[in-house]
């Protein structure tokens, strides 16, 4: 254990950031006064800290910006993933940034306490990001406090206990409790959020930590949306008479996941249903298909990752978070790697040769600018016909 006698707190310090490496960080406290763990990533995007935030593929994690103004857009009810956020915290350069958007109903540092979420500030976030780029993503406790009040020792204590992600299941926990349909459809500046009535095809989604503009594109489609808890049998998907089966983005570790989802996927491959998978749904379909998944000594996180789809030679500017990937050596014979990652070449879609089944790694419902990778909704809806 380290000595933490030599430590002491800055005046006027309301937090604190613990490594599992021994790094200790001072800084100010937002959001709820109460301490979490989790593993930390950094994050690049310059906008969409909310849906950051609410993202359930964030569970166990804290989230380092690397933009240092968060906050200026404030927060409301449209732009959330999930109603439940499960990422543990936050860390930013600059004190939360007073929200100047006509769409805010909400005070960032408000919407974090609402949603009992901690996070620090006062940090060099890029020099945070540039340790985890070197050594990989540390494990960690961050601990809010407005009296300035911490116990080193026991936040030490509580962070060595922590396992970590590797080998987690997280999806169970920001899963569906029960299956329900979903109607509501994309979001446009005259109307808001519209609802889908009229529908001629049947989605069935199983829910690893499905993001909800995830089901606005499915359903933009024109296809009537069925959510189902992660661990629901092949039997009972296959009795709600699905047209197509989507695999949704999700926490975790992939192999964690798929003691219980992979059968039920190779079922459905078999009943030569069409199949579309997002994150980690796309790593969901590798390991029923055979392949092999593994944890990224980074991962890729933020708004402005290129991604080259070998069949037509166009690159997406994409949006990402994940911190496994699959491994492409391990996939068999009847699987074509569609595309990859330019930044480091990780595999980033696939699809089966002989079976109307695909996935992509990145997020093709998100808008980080451009929305260079929509079509793969529409690809799917074609498939159903």
């Amino acid at each position: 254990m380290p000595d933490f006698s030599s430590f002491t707190r800055p005046k006027n310090a309301t937090a604190v950031l613990l490594l599992d490496n021994g790094q200790l960080f001072w800084g100010y406290g937002i959001g709820a006064q109460t301490q979490k763990l989790g593993e930390i990533c950094f994050n690049t995007s310059m906008t969409g800290y909310q849906e950051i935030l609410t993202d359930p593929s964030y569970a166990g994690q804290i989230i380092n910006f690397t933009f240092p103004h968060i906050g200026n857009v404030g927060t409301n009810i449209e732009d959330i993933e999930t109603l439940n956020p499960a990422a543990r915290g936050l860390i930013i350069r600059e004190p939360i940034t007073n929200p100047s958007n006509w769409r805010s109903t909400q005070h960032l540092d408000e919407w974090l306490k609402e949603n009992n979420l901690c996070g620090i500030t006062g940090l060099d976030t890029r020099a945070l990001t540039q340790d985890i780029r070197d050594n990989g993503a540390p494990n960690a406790i961050i601990a809010v406090n407005y009296d300035g009040d911490f116990d080193l020792d026991a936040l030490n204590t509580e962070l060595e206990s922590w396992s970590g992600l590797e080998g987690s299941d997280l999806a169970k926990e920001v899963t569906c409790d029960a299956p329900y349909e979903w109607s509501e459809t994309l979001w446009s500046r005259e109307n808001g959020h519209g609802t889908q009535t009229k529908t001629d095809k049947h989605i069935v989604a199983m829910d690893f930590g499905a993001k909800l503009n995830i089901l606005r594109c499915l359903a933009h489609t024109g296809a009537k949306v069925t959510v189902v808890p992660a661990n629901t049998p092949a039997n009972d998907i296959l009795a709600l008479k699905p047209d197509g089966l989507f695999l949704s983005n999700g926490p975790g570790d992939p192999a964690a996941t798929g003691k219980y989802a992979v059968p039920t996927i190779k079922t459905l491959i078999e009943n030569d249903i069409p199949i579309f998978g997002i994150c980690l749904g796309h790593q969901m379909l590798a390991l029923a298909l055979g392949g092999k998944t593994k944890k990224m000594h980074l991962g890729h996180r933020g708004a402005n990752h290129p991604v080259k789809d070998l069949a037509t030679g166009t690159v997406e500017i994409t949006s990402q978070n994940h911190g496994f990937e699959v491994i492409e050596d391990s996939l068999p014979d009847n699987v074509e790697v569609t595309h990859t990652s330019l930044f480091d070449g990780s595999n980033e879609g696939l699809r089966l040769k002989d079976k109307p089944v695909f996935s992509v790694q990145y997020h093709p419902e998100a808008s980080p600018g451009p929305q260079d990778s929509h079509y793969l909704f529409n690809r799917f809806a074609e498939m159903l016909k």
